[in-house]
């Protein structure tokens, strides 16, 4: 008897190390097929837009936009100073937006400090969120490709498309050349703007002599930024905006009496002549240049990005084309933003 009981024990033990050795990598190769599966892999694109006080509703409008004209997966990252954060949150969580994948991320202006040089004619170019791109890679941790967009834009586009832009090989961003479009160059003369590095840097400074940048040298327009990462943060170009920004403290090498922007000029410096170019109609931009020149109907439609880049912002009066903007504005649940308009 103990001897058939000795065998039935044997057998059985046999029995459970076969099922467990035959049976395991079937399970693992369920189980890996499940996790790299592409249908299951679907790329993230991360925006990053900033919600600054005063002009939350500007945020809100260029993420609506966003949302609205496409089907892909996209993580919205909002930066913000502390006192915006729960403005922001409140707004989005208790609208249609409340949809979307989104990060809130607060940004410490104490980065800042000692960089920027004190300048009244345009202050509100000053305000610390105008700076958060330089920052990308110390905001943005586990993402190689990120788009970048100021708030005073509307996507008309797939943002699909504008996060395919190909960056050459040791680029670490693409931008819109400000010579690229013919069709806004009647707009640039008519309102006398700068599109060229003389209308952005003190070429009177020797600092700015010893680049050997031609002063005729096209500009480009930092509000719609397609960056790499990776080299990003290979080139140190964060350390390289900061230099510049120093510098200017020291010796006044650019003022936004010039071309209007305190946070573009280091970038024309630290990108010159090393990055890639963004489709033309992925932003047209100056719509908020003037309360008067206009694009025609035709052309904006045909536009992918709007961008009012200027004095004379959408949600505020005068300025043009507002239509377009407030197709996509959301009213405030809290009511402190409200639109400014002739009969308000």
């Amino acid at each position: 008897v103990n001897q058939i009981l000795l065998l039935l024990l044997v057998l059985t033990v046999c029995a459970i190390l076969y099922n467990k050795v035959h049976q395991a990598p079937l399970a693992l190769k369920h189980e890996t097929a499940d996790l790299e599966s592409p249908e299951e892999m679907e790329e993230e694109i991360p925006v990053v837009i900033c919600a600054a006080a005063g002009r939350v509703g500007a945020a809100v409008a260029a993420i609506s936009s966003i949302y609205s004209n496409t089907e892909a997966n996209v993580l919205f990252y909002i930066i913000g100073l502390k006192t915006t954060i729960p403005h922001i949150r409140k707004w989005i969580e208790n609208s249609k937006l409340k949809e979307i994948k989104f990060k809130i991320v607060e940004f410490n202006p104490m980065v800042l400090k000692g960089k920027i040089r004190q300048d009244a004619s345009r202050p509100e170019l000053l305000q610390p969120l105008n700076f958060v791109r330089f920052y990308l890679p110390l905001l943005i941790q586990k993402h190689e490709k990120v788009i970048y967009l100021d708030d005073d834009v509307i996507v008309q586009g797939d943002i699909q498309e504008l996060y395919d832009t190909k960056l050459a090989p040791g680029h670490a961003a693409a931008f819109s050349d400000d010579c690229d479009l013919p069709s806004t160059h009647e707009m640039i003369r008519s309102v006398g703007m700068q599109n060229t590095y003389m209308g952005f840097l003190d070429y009177r400074k020797q600092a700015i002599r010893d680049l050997g940048i031609s002063p005729s040298t096209c500009s480009f327009n930092p509000g719609v930024i397609v960056a790499n990462m990776t080299e990003w943060k290979h080139q140190r170009i964060t350390k390289q905006l900061e230099k510049w920004m120093q510098r200017n403290v020291e010796e006044n090498l650019y003022s936004s009496t010039l071309g209007g922007g305190v946070a573009t000029s280091p970038m024309l410096i630290v990108f010159h002549g090393k990055h890639s170019s963004i489709n033309p109609m992925w932003h047209i931009r100056h719509l908020g240049w003037s309360p008067d020149a206009r694009y025609s109907e035709q052309f904006l439609q045909e536009a992918k990005l709007l961008h009012w880049n200027g004095r004379y912002k959408p949600w505020d009066y005068p300025s043009v084309h507002t239509d377009l903007w407030e197709n996509w504005f959301i009213p405030d649940p809290s009511g402190k933003f409200k639109l400014t308009r002739p009969d308000s």
